[in-house]
């Protein structure tokens, strides 16, 4: 089995990638929806958010913009919050590679993969990447996204060429669509992964 890590900085576009990865079935652990999950109505880490952060959680559910705005800038609640986070993330990273014991490859989507050392754990690194414009133009397009708050998160996170610098393959989404899925396909047919199942 080949390990894969997807990963690129906010806006690159790679959850279009890792959606284009799944059209090859190739199995996808999503880092983001696996928190979203735990945090959300009724997730196993409510209670303990809610006890360390008051206030970040509403209906059973983490409100996400209390929570972000609780730990964004501040690098000590930020670790207390991953403190929290990133072992349940583990856990379920582990119940997914025994669920897919038999698939050639899986493929893991994290975004902060340099930030937080966890390179090293996969045998192929993919990173996902647009020129510095459009990256721009996609985030503050968001609903809820402000110059300020991207500018907080760009700075949590490593600078592009670096990431670029450290790929074993990229993917270039300033392109089409098709351009992007030609480049998944290249990716999996150099790792000797069938294409287009």
């Amino acid at each position: 089995m080949i390990t894969l890590a997807l990963t690129g900085s906010i806006g690159m576009g790679k959850s279009t990638v890792a959606a284009m990865f799944a059209d090859e079935a190739i199995p996808i652990f999503d880092a983001d929806a696996v928190v979203r999950q735990l945090q959300g109505q009724g997730g196993r880490l409510v209670p303990q958010i809610e006890a360390r952060f008051p206030n970040t959680t509403r209906d059973g559910a983490v409100d996400r913009d209390a929570l972000s705005a609780a730990v964004l800038g501040n690098r000590d609640e930020l670790a207390a919050l991953e403190a929290i986070v990133h072992p349940a993330v583990h856990h379920e990273r582990t119940r997914f590679i025994v669920e897919h014991g038999d698939s050639p490859a899986l493929l893991f989507d994290i975004p902060l993969l340099f930030e937080t050392g966890g390179a090293e754990a996969f045998d192929k690194v993919i990173v996902v990447s647009a020129g510095e414009k459009l990256q721009r133009e996609r985030v503050l397009a968001r609903p809820g996204m402000t110059r300020e708050k991207f500018e907080q998160i760009l700075g949590r996170q490593m600078p592009d060429a670096e990431k670029r610098a450290r790929a074993d393959f990229i993917v270039d989404t300033s392109g089409s669509l098709d351009e992007t899925r030609a480049q998944v396909r290249h990716i999996l047919a150099c790792l000797g992964l069938k294409t287009g199942v």
